[in-house]
């Protein structure tokens, strides 16, 4: 597939710099002032809030074009719904997956009912221009209502024990709010979790389910992947 890398242009920092910063903080569960102090051990002075205007500008660009790499969403969707702390305030991060735990989107929104799902039903439809055979959630009634009005014809099943894919999927979102220590705001938490929902399962193969080599050799290519669509891959190199 033809992707296009983003320009650059404008930023004093190479874009193996910037890329690098890009994939620390969404890779794993660091802060900004951490991953100034990484690249700090390797030489480059690079404010933290360097590296957050990075992550604003370009998380989103990378995981979009990691997304249109993506198959065609499989036929069955796990939707899942868990609260985050905003301020304070208590919200809910909206999620589906395929089968194959593959992100079909995600939404925060501040209520979980029928209005909210109709809504993250609607929003799920456009994005993936697909439609399910089969659509699993927990026993949340809003489901059901929201399903019976906008997706009717699609086999529902509501079982708290058939949900672990969705359930699953929203471990590595735990992981960066306690780095994080929460949200500030619900837009601010949408646009990270959006670019971070795209751009983390690319990075964390499950490997679980590898061997040592066959892991290695997935990342190599996952690596290549992610080389080409940030625009490192090919720059001409110096001898």
């Amino acid at each position: 597939m033809v992707s296009t890398p983003p320009s650059y242009k404008g930023h004093r920092y190479p874009v193996e710099v910037i890329s690098h910063c890009v994939w620390l903080y969404h890779r794993f569960p660091l802060r900004f002032r951490e991953v100034e102090e990484l690249m700090l051990e390797r030489g480059l002075v690079v404010s933290y809030e360097t590296v957050r205007r990075w992550c604003a500008k370009f998380g989103q660009t990378y995981a979009n074009a990691l997304r249109r790499r993506q198959p065609r969403p499989g036929d069955k969707w796990h939707l899942d719904e868990v609260f985050i702390k905003i301020n304070g305030q208590t919200h809910y991060l909206w999620r589906a997956v395929d089968q194959d735990g593959n992100v079909l989107d995600i939404l925060v929104q501040n209520r979980r009912d029928k209005a909210a799902a109709r809504r993250f039903f609607r929003r799920l439809l456009k994005r993936t221009s697909a439609v399910p055979r089969v659509m699993v959630t927990d026993k949340l009634r809003a489901y059901g209502a929201a399903h019976r009005e906008v997706m009717p014809s699609v086999e529902h099943r509501q079982s708290k024990y058939l949900n672990n894919r969705a359930e699953n999927s929203h471990q590595p979102t735990r992981q960066r709010e306690r780095a994080m220590k929460g949200f500030r705001s619900t837009g601010g938490a949408q646009r990270f979790l959006s670019a971070f929902s795209g751009i983390s399962p690319h990075l964390r193969p499950r490997r679980h389910l590898m061997t040592a080599p066959d892991y290695r050799a997935e990342m190599a290519i996952r690596f290549a992947i992610w080389g080409h669509i940030t625009g490192v891959a090919g720059l001409p190199t110096t001898s």
